[in-house]
């Protein structure tokens, strides 16, 4: 589903002082953060679920061994799948100046991921611990080597464009030619194609495979089988979600999610 609008709620975060704090956090399957913004920078890591963060902008879908990045002052949901434990770093604002100033997914190498583990056993770094001095240093360099990952679906503003986003949001699975579904909205194709492309910067075609990709990776962290969470993502195949899973995360359903059940 859409963001739904709601007063977003103001979450301070911290000594102002301190470049980082931390924060851990467990959470069941189906939790939901309502919409909420800070006053740091975040870094937001699970090493065990799939989240999925919304903003009035779109959603990006966030599994196990990558992060989603979200600047300060941007309001947001969470919503989990499957049990997630939740590893957060809050940076003072432009702190990591490499990183955009918008939300995004970003893998997290093995150095990365120790490192957010260790930090979160503090509740601040300070600068004026020398062993925290350097964690934070070293944390920073890597912040400044991430890469992005294309995980993000976002959402038109056109009216009509939005109309079919909601439709398609609400069945991910639905499997009707894009005529029916703009007919149903009260556009025609060519017209919701180019406003999807002038929208969102993707045509309708690979904005439609970020949806169900980014639906069955729900639905696999919340248990259910490769071949179900296919089917009931839109795909016409278990082997087409399969191959679009390998080249978005470089590895197979099946591989990614075993590693992910593994004690962390």
């Amino acid at each position: 589903m859409l963001q739904k609008r709601h007063p977003a709620i103001f979450d301070r975060r911290g000594d102002n002082r301190s470049p980082i704090t931390t924060l851990t956090r467990d959470y069941p399957a189906g939790h939901v953060i309502p919409s909420h913004f800070h006053d740091r920078d975040q870094l937001v890591y699970a090493t065990r679920g799939v989240m999925t963060v919304r903003t009035g902008h779109g959603a990006w879908i966030v599994p196990t061994h990558r992060a989603v990045w979200i600047p300060a002052s941007i309001a947001h949901t969470i919503t989990m799948s499957g049990t997630v434990a939740m590893r957060t770093l809050y940076l003072r604002p432009r702190f990591a100046r490499t990183l955009p100033r918008a939300c995004s997914v970003v893998n997290v190498p093995p150095l990365l991921r120790e490192l957010i583990l260790h930090a979160c056993t503090f509740p601040v770094l300070r600068n004026t611990v020398r062993r925290q001095r350097h964690l934070t240093r070293v944390i920073l360099d890597q912040l400044e080597i991430i890469q992005a990952v294309p995980l993000q679906l976002p959402t038109p503003i056109e009216p009509r464009a939005l109309r079919v986003a909601e439709i398609l949001f609400a069945d991910p699975s639905d499997r009707r030619p894009l005529t029916q579904i703009c007919k149903a909205a009260g556009a025609s194709r060519r017209t919701v194609e180019r406003l999807f492309q002038e929208n969102v910067g993707m045509t309708f075609g690979k904005w439609r495979q970020q949806l169900r990709l980014m639906q069955a990776m729900r639905l696999l962290a919340e248990g259910a089988k490769v071949t179900h969470a296919a089917l009931e993502s839109g795909y016409s195949t278990p082997s087409a979600f399969i191959n679009m899973f390998r080249k978005t995360l470089g590895t197979t359903p099946a591989l990614y999610f075993r590693t992910d059940a593994k004690p962390k």
